[in-house]
């Protein structure tokens, strides 16, 4: 980007930024200061996560097999353990989710990486809670590519322990509840939304290259929400199981 849409797409994090930082929502982005096109979602993406550090890792999902998935990055410093209390949270959406660490560099090349390689370079599996965060008031009912720009929607995870031989689970045929303050909101059976979440990970490490500089040691990459969007409130306590997966939980402050 350059020239003056790069100051107007500046000017789109900087909004989105503020509003998260002060909790003064917006309604939507004004129409001149809307991503046109995916490009200029990532552009406004980017800026955003690196006003809050160190990148911890992708989010990448995809709203159907077909689709083309879409990624975003997640601030390490949003990153906590099963069992963790999380603060300054406002919107509180919640989505199980399965997540996968990475345990080996996977560098741009001109050979794509095959579904194989991928998979030998995941260090682990395991449960996650995605923790959904907003600079809108509503975010479900603003322009698509104005919810997409705001790092579409994340606000953190907490990640519960690695799942042993998860590669001869049947995600397919894999049950999930979600749980808040005891009540099950949410049960599934086999919904992610991509179909088969194990390809985000070769299609993130050949098509997202260009963009990530490659995936790191120590990564964590999200596959999407098998839940879809529940909302959490104040203090409450989050439970997701997984039929075969494990477990994971957070709290609210």
């Amino acid at each position: 980007m350059t020239g003056l849409r790069e100051q107007e797409l500046i000017a789109t994090s900087n909004a989105l930024l503020d509003a998260r930082r002060t909790g003064v929502t917006l309604a939507d982005l004004p129409e001149s200061s809307q991503p046109v096109d995916i490009a200029e979602v990532y552009f406004v993406q980017d800026l955003i996560a690196a006003a809050y550090g160190e990148i911890g890792g992708w989010k990448i999902g995809a709203p159907n097999a077909e689709a083309t998935p879409l990624f975003a990055p997640m601030p390490k410093a949003w990153m906590a353990p099963s069992g963790s209390t999380l603060t300054g949270n406002r919107y509180r959406g919640l989505e199980a989710e399965i997540a996968f660490l990475v345990g080996q560099d996977l560098p741009p090349r001109d050979t794509p990486y095959t579904r194989a390689e991928a998979v030998a370079a995941m260090a682990s599996c395991h449960p996650v809670i995605e923790v959904l965060e907003s600079a809108f008031a509503d975010p479900m009912v603003v322009v698509k590519n104005s919810m997409l720009a705001d790092l579409q929607m994340h606000g953190g995870f907490a990640y519960g322990p690695a799942v042993a031989n998860w590669e001869a689970i049947d995600f397919n045929a894999e049950k999930v509840t979600l749980s808040v303050d005891g009540v099950v909101r949410v049960e599934r059976t086999g919904s992610n939304t991509s179909g088969d979440l194990v390809k985000l990970l070769p299609w993130l490490a050949n098509e997202g290259a260009v963009r990530t500089g490659g995936l790191k040691k120590g990564q964590w990459i999200t596959t999407g929400s098998w839940t879809g969007n529940t909302l959490g409130s104040e203090k409450s306590s989050v439970d997701v199981v997984f039929s075969t997966a494990g477990s994971v939980s957070l709290k609210f402050a």
